[in-house]
């Protein structure tokens, strides 16, 4: 696939524009939750992040968590080697022992110093922990941040719609938009549909960024009852092992819907994964971010894009995961 146009999407009312769907990074360099070092390495990942490039989408999700700073060093070296505009998001993780503005400073440094850039489009709070370092503290120590211009924009993530509203008040009085809440969100995890978080995003002009679209390899439909039976199939890495959805029952319960992205891909000559990814993009002003551990999975997931699914195909899978909500 050649470099083709993508339309731009805004982080939150007034942030940077950014390809409508980025790629996650949580797999480069993580050897905990993933096999990065085994089954792939540094060389595959270079590679997926060509081909990102090459698909004309230039957003990348990270954080100071991925592989102990690895993932953002990856980045850093990768972004060295081209000449095509990039952009980061990554996260400050909120450890109990970061109890002042300056840790948030600091956290900060390490992250640009390991991706080798002075600012970072959007930088996120991992998770909605307080401990000592307190909402109102954090919020500011960001603002000054973006004041500082270390940072373009704010974000959170895994934030409840009540947490959201409540970092919102605290930037606002700064002069400062909540530009993304970044949460788990695809056609088998629907929770935010229901739980408030879609509704007070659209209300307060948040962007949701959509990780695990793909409900970890669940929606590509190459796991299946028949090889989870045989076992012969996939063999499963990391958090699939411990996840109930990839043992035969649970793939069972889903089987309708993969049948479902199977019909609809055949009509459009796409991928269920890229009719998985195209059902979010329809929701409006969600950005997907799909993992992508080699060149194949970066080009698979940029094939999301140039299309659209009808409106009766986005209702047809809308009703098929009611159950997901």
């Amino acid at each position: 696939m050649g470099e083709m146009a993508v339309d731009a999407i805004a982080l939150g009312p007034n942030g940077p524009t950014v390809s409508p769907l980025g790629i996650g990074t949580w797999a480069w360099g993580d050897k905990f939750f993933w096999s990065y070092g085994n089954d792939y390495g540094a060389d595959q990942v270079r590679e997926a992040f060509n081909a990102t490039i090459e698909s004309g989408l230039s957003f990348f999700d990270t954080a100071e968590v991925y592989g102990l700073g690895e993932s953002e060093r990856l980045l850093g070296q990768f972004m060295q080697q081209t000449d095509k505009p990039v952009q980061i998001a990554t996260k400050f993780f909120p450890l109990p022992w970061r109890f002042n503005a300056q840790s948030v400073s600091d956290a900060l440094t390490a992250s640009l110093e390991r991706l080798q850039v002075s600012q970072v489009a959007l930088y996120q709070v991992h998770q909605p922990f307080d401990f000592l370092l307190g909402k109102r503290i954090l919020m500011n120590a960001l603002a000054d941040e973006v004041q500082q211009g270390r940072i373009a924009t704010v974000g959170v993530s895994n934030y409840s719609a009540e947490q959201m509203r409540q970092a919102h008040r605290y930037l606002a009085a700064r002069g400062v938009p909540l530009a993304v809440n970044q949460v788990r969100y695809s056609l088998l995890t629907r929770h935010i549909e229901s739980n408030g978080i879609l509704d007070t995003a659209r209300e307060l002009g948040i962007t949701i960024l959509a990780y695990s679209p793909l409900a970890q390899g669940l929606l590509t439909g190459k796991y299946t009852v028949e090889s989870a039976r045989s076992g012969q199939g996939q063999s499963l890495q990391g958090a699939r092992r411990l996840d109930p959805r990839f043992n035969p029952n649970g793939l069972e319960k889903i089987a309708p819907v993969i049948r479902a992205l199977q019909e609809i891909g055949a009509a459009y000559d796409r991928t269920p994964a890229q009719v998985a990814l195209n059902w979010l993009l329809a929701q409006g002003n969600v950005i997907p971010i799909p993992g992508a551990k080699n060149a194949e999975q970066a080009r698979q997931n940029a094939g999301a894009l140039g299309w659209s699914l009808s409106t009766s195909d986005v209702e047809r899978l809308d009703q098929l995961t009611q159950a997901w909500k």
